[in-house]
């Protein structure tokens, strides 16, 4: 049982990537999921976060419009769809899954919380 962050890398500033989090031996239908990330020197902060019963997203002013969350059910797969990033988008993201029933808000506030899982991070390093 566990997740698998993927998908992390070196772009330009403008470019694009796409995280995925993978859950193996549970259905992540039933789990809110979020994406974290964590810059050295920094507190880790929610990115963006989708709720389990109603799907809607939520996501960090600084990532508003650029960062979009998915769920792929049939994939038992989370994305993160990153575009236009920036140099201050670099940190290490991670996923957390939670079978509660709170809202995407709520979870994206609470990067400290004791998540049912997280996965092992994924370096991001946007630079030219």
């Amino acid at each position: 049982v566990q997740l698998q962050a993927s998908g992390g890398g070196l772009v330009q500033p403008g470019g694009s990537l796409r995280l995925s989090c993978a859950a193996s031996g549970f259905s992540l239908r039933n789990y809110a999921v979020g994406w974290f990330r964590q810059a050295p020197g920094k507190e880790r902060e929610g990115v963006s976060c989708i709720s389990s019963y109603n799907g809607s997203p939520s996501y960090a002013d600084s990532v508003n419009g650029r960062f979009t969350i998915s769920r792929d059910v049939a994939k038992n797969t989370v994305y993160l769809q990153m575009n236009s990033l920036k140099p201050e988008d670099t940190a290490v993201y991670y996923c957390a899954a939670d079978q509660g029933p709170y809202a995407s808000t709520w979870y994206c506030d609470r990067p400290k919380l004791n998540y049912d899982y997280w996965g092992q991070g994924t370096q991001v390093t946007v630079s030219s």
